[in-house]
Parts: structure tokens; C-alpha cells; sequence
């Protein structure tokens, strides 16, 4: 996934640089913008790369998990264009040297987008030469290998699924064209299909495992790994159905320093006062909203789980009438949720009811990331019926997380399930880098209104 996210975003750099020329050459008939400085000074250049880059990123050209048709290509690169458009024009005014004549840029623009158009929907043409793509070979045939080829069918890479080798005692569940042999002929299906990565998928390993097999595989260089690192690899989660303590015990990450948590309190306490400066004079209005809509208190609290299984008070701005529990008792929030007013549907999806949580950060009961804090009741039944779950409490609870900005609103046993694989890659991948990327896609999905209910 980062190969390939690494391949787009250099074509697209590439392209941006050769337009912005190019642009120039076709406005002015030469090679020079508009005077010789703009010219020899990289810097310009880079400034116009970086906002293409930017302005793509947030229309999610990008997006891990996401392969778009090219119609809908198409609509996200006139709206990436129309942004930087909108960027460049403000800093034209604002800074004339910095920025290319309008006539110019709007060419250099137009040359972009359509290189960029046939980019990347010609992209994945690159992982048929040798070296960028890697074929994956599959060990094993029943749902765990299944799961691992649907991960490699829904996300992008530079991962080619070569086929399915079944191991003695498994059924196969997939077409027979996909099985490439048996595992007593594994090394040479791995010289005849040219494999780079054997990725083991067994459901019961005990007694089926080829490991002279794979051994001599090791050796000759091939890349073996197990389903769940694999998966975790490809997807940004984990599994945890078919993960055991082991695996937890040996891998790498969770691996969290007193300096690192040092470093993120700082970070909190400057993204909490930045927002919420931000959102001084938007406060007033909300509160006015929520007093003119309905009756009842415009803070809302309400017990939630948050690090090592301690509880603290989380605040909200109200956005459901007082009594929405009261015949009830705690219930998950649902789709068009009856409960919520008008102006607290509004609220939730612009996430303007999360603004008083940055009390919470600030005082040090959440963080600005990590994984979404739960109301004790759902806690006790969901430590019950998931896996691993109470383990997603060995961080501070976050105002955005990893799963919030992959994964819709959660209101369900299943949905729990789901976010909690995410939740684990987080606390496992836990970096500052990691969070500054999920303050980044929060902003996209503040943006587009995404997953409020």
C-alpha cells in the first residue's frame, strides 16, 4: 500500500512540475512564467506541486481502500482542480511573485488534470513489470484464505494474488482455475509462477504445515509471512477472530515509551488549544441553536471508559431531547435516529457537538486521537463477546482515531467488532506520525460531513 501510494503521488508530483512548465511554454512561448526569477527558483515549483498534492489528498485520490470507476475519477480531479484553483488565485493576490498569471496557471492546470486522469486510471499497468509488483501466493483454501484475498481485491497495492495452494485436509471454497497445486509441490509452484511472498493461511496448522517446504522457500529467498500480518499490512486492521495471545506476544508494536507518551500530551494540548480558539465564535451560535430548538441543558454528560478502565465524565453539546433514555435505558444511537432534534442532527454531522470533549483533552481524560471512548454498559457486554476488546483501554480514549476516520458510525455488536480491528492497528503502529495522518483524514471527513448519525 505505501509502494503504491508512494508510485501515485510521485507520478503526480512529476506531472505537476512538467505542466506548470508546460503551461508557461504554451501561454508565453517559452520555458520562462513571467519573469526569470519565477524561473530559476525551485521553490515555486514546489509550492505548486505541494498544493496539487494537498488538494488531491483531500478530494481522496489517495485513499487506501477505495478503487473509484473513472467517472467518479474524473469528478474528484475537476473538484481537486477547481480547489487549487481557489488556493493559488488567494495567494496570487495575497503574494503575486509566488504564484504563475492566471492565464498560465489555468492552463498548467487543465495540462494536469488530464495527465493526471490518465495516471491514475493507467497506473496499474506498472505492477505488471517485475520489481514493482509482488506475486502472492496464498497457503491454504478454507475462510481464512478467502479473507485474505478479499483484503487484496478491496484495497490498493502492488500485490498480484498469483492463486491458492491447498494444503492436505482443507476444502477448497474457490474456483478451481485459482488453485495452483498442492503443498507437496509447493516449491516448485513458487519458481513456475515466480512468487515473491507466500502468505500462510490455515485454519488448523497443526500436522498440514509444509515446513521442509517453506523452509526451502526461505532460503531461495521468497518473502513468507502469516495471514494476520499480512492482512494487517493491506488493510490498516487487524484480525482478530483467527488471532491468538501468541501472536500479540511476538509482534512487533505496542510498543509505547514514556517519551512518546510525553510527546503526544504535548501535541494534545496544542491541537485542544488551536481548535478551540477556532471554535470560540462559533460556541455562542450552537448554544443558541440547541436553547431555541428545544428545552433541556445545552451541555450533555455521560460516564464513558477511558484509559486502564477508568471511568470519567464526557461532555457533549446536546443534540437529543432530555428524556431520550428515560423508557429505554442505554441503546446504541441508530440511522435517522428519532431521538435527536433538528438542530443535533446538524451538530453530529458537522461534529460541532464534539466540541466541548476538548475540555476532556485538555484535563487529560482523552486524547485528541485515539480509539473512541464507549459508555460503560456497551463495555461490559462487549469485553464479554469480543476478543482482545478490554485491550483497546491500554490508551487514552481519542476525540478522532484511527477507526473513526476508516470506519462509519458504530452501533452495533458487529460495528464494535469492526472498529476495534482498527482501534488494535492503532495502539500497535502508535506514533505521532500516525496521528498527525488521522488529523489530516478528520478534516476530510469534518469536510464531506462523513459517518455522523
Amino acid at each position: 500500500m505505501v509502494k503504491t501510494l508512494l508510485i501515485l503521488m510521485g507520478g503526480d508530483a512529476l506531472m505537476a512540475v512538467l505542466a506548470l512548465y508546460l503551461g508557461a511554454l504554451l501561454h508565453h512561448g517559452s520555458w520562462i512564467m513571467r519573469d526569470p526569477e519565477l524561473a530559476a527558483d525551485p521553490s515555486r515549483s514546489l509550492l505548486f506541486v505541494f498544493i496539487l498534492l494537498g488538494t488531491t489528498y483531500f478530494c481522496e485520490l489517495y485513499s487506501r481502500d477505495q478503487r473509484y470507476r473513472k467517472g467518479e475519477v474524473f469528478k474528484r480531479i475537476a473538484g481537486s482542480l477547481l480547489l487549487a484553483f481557489v488556493v493559488m488565485s488567494a495567494l496570487y493576490y495575497l503574494w503575486p511573485q509566488v504564484v504563475p498569471g492566471r492565464t498560465p496557471l489555468l492552463v498548467a492546470l487543465l495540462c494536469f488534470g488530464l495527465a493526471q486522469y490518465l495516471w491514475h486510471n493507467r497506473y496499474p499497468l506498472l505492477f505488471k513489470i517485475p520489481g514493482v509488483a509482488q506475486r502472492v501466493l496464498i497457503l491454504g483454501v478454507g475462510p481464512l484464505a478467502q479473507q485474505i484475498a478479499a483484503a487484496l481485491g478491496s484495497t490498493k497495492h502492488n500485490y498480484v494474488l498469483a492463486g491458492f495452494v491447498q494444503p492436505d485436509g482443507e476444502v477448497a471454497s474457490m474456483p478451481r482455475k485459482m488453485l495452483r497445486g498442492s503443498a507437496s509441490s509447493l516449491a516448485e509452484i513458487v519458481l513456475n509462477e515466480k512468487i515473491d511472498k507466500i502468505v500462510i493461511s490455515l485454519s488448523e496448522r497443526r500436522g498440514i504445515l509444509p515446513v521442509a517446504a517453506l523452509l526451502q522457500c526461505k532460503f531461495n529467498g521468497i518473502e513468507i509471512v502469516d495471514a494476520m500480518s499480512f492482512h494487517e499490512q493491506v488493510a490498516g486492521k487487524l484480525l482478530i477472530k483467527h488471532t491468538t495471545p501468541g501472536w500479540f506476544i511476538f509482534s512487533d508494536g505496542f510498543h509505547i515509551t514514556p517519551t512518546i507518551r510525553m510527546a503526544k500530551r504535548a501535541l494534545d494540548l496544542s491541537f485542544a488549544a488551536i481548535v478551540s480558539l477556532a471554535a470560540l465564535p462559533v460556541i455562542p451560535l450552537v448554544i443558541l441553536a440547541i436553547r431555541l430548538d428545544s428545552p433541556g441543558p445545552i451541555l450533555f454528560r455521560q460516564s464513558r471508559v477511558g484509559e486502564r478502565d477508568n471511568s470519567f465524565l464526557l461532555f457533549k453539546f446536546r443534540t437529543m431531547r432530555p428524556d431520550a433514555e428515560a423508557q429505554t435505558g442505554a441503546v446504541w444511537a441508530q440511522q435517522n435516529d428519532p431521538r435527536v432534534t433538528a438542530v443535533g442532527r446538524f451538530l453530529r454531522k458537522t461534529r460541532l457537538d464534539e466540541i466541548p470533549q476538548l475540555y476532556n483533552v485538555l484535563r487529560g481524560d482523552m486524547s485528541f486521537v485515539g480509539p473512541r471512548p464507549e459508555r460503560p454498559e456497551f463495555v461490559a457486554n462487549l469485553q464479554e463477546s469480543i476478543p482482545y476488546y478490554s485491550k483497546r483501554h491500554c490508551v487514552k480514549p481519542g476525540l478522532t482515531g484511527w477507526a473513526q476516520v476508516n470506519y462509519p458510525y458504530g452501533a452495533s455488536e458487529e460495528d464494535a467488532l469492526e472498529k476495534l480491528r482498527y482501534d488494535l492497528y492503532y495502539i500497535k503502529h502508535y506514533s505521532l506520525i500516525l496521528d498527525l495522518l488521522i488529523v489530516l483524514e478528520t478534516v476530510k471527513v469534518v469536510l464531506f460531513g462523513k459517518g455522523g448519525r
